[in-house]
């Protein structure tokens, strides 16, 4: 499965800016950089430093949590991210320490990525599962939060959501293993740093889901 006709397609090295849209408001915005894309697989990278930006709305369901924690750019080593169409989770790629060791995967719950003229548009499920490396196995993560939020961050979605951690769950349970293990040795461009958030991020139209 490909994104459809006439959607925007990247370059390595693209400004990629990734939105969260929860209940028909813009809750997080952030601009990440192009690595590869080829219309079904787009995979991006935050740099250390990348700014995060939060419009005001009405947010029914509560403020986003970096908004409320007082974030406002990314810390730590950058952040890798592999994104499919039509799939309903990313896998995030970390490091740590001088050595950039990494850390392990971690499968992010989300909307499937939507294509927008700057990037996509998605919303963070909160419920991930993160399989740390040299572990026998993988933990659920945020289960109890994302039964406390759930039902109203993602009005009749709940179920829908835990199925498809439930079915990451049974493909790693299977041996399956659906991305390039590879990136775990990716390394940045040296010259990549932190990019702002373009005028009018906010103002693109975007798709309820």
């Amino acid at each position: 499965m490909t994104f459809a006709p006439g959607s925007t397609v990247f370059a390595p090295g693209d400004t990629v800016v990734r939105r969260e849209i929860i209940n028909g408001e813009i809750w997080l915005g952030y601009s990440s950089i192009c690595v590869h894309d080829d219309g079904n697989l787009l995979v991006t990278y935050l740099p250390t430093g990348s700014p995060f930006g939060f419009p005001d709305g009405e947010f029914p369901a509560g403020e986003h949590p970096w908004r409320t924690a007082g974030l406002t750019a990314w810390s730590g080593h950058g952040l890798l991210a592999l994104h499919w169409a039509d799939v309903e989770h990313a896998i995030f790629v970390f490091w740590r320490g001088g050595n950039r060791e990494f850390t392990g995967w971690y499968f992010n719950l989300q909307d499937a990525p939507r294509r927008t003229p700057l990037g996509f548009d998605t919303l963070d499920h909160e419920l991930d599962l993160v399989w740390p490396a040299g572990a026998e196995t993988y933990s659920w993560k945020d289960v109890d939060a994302f039964a406390a939020t759930g039902a109203a961050r993602y009005p009749g979605r709940v179920a829908a959501i835990q199925a498809e951690g439930d079915r990451i769950a049974g493909l790693l349970d299977e041996g399956s293993r659906w991305w390039d293990e590879s990136w775990a040795t990716w390394e940045p461009d040296p010259a990549w740093g932190p990019r702002p958030l373009p005028a009018g991020w906010d103002a693109v139209p975007f798709a309820n889901r």
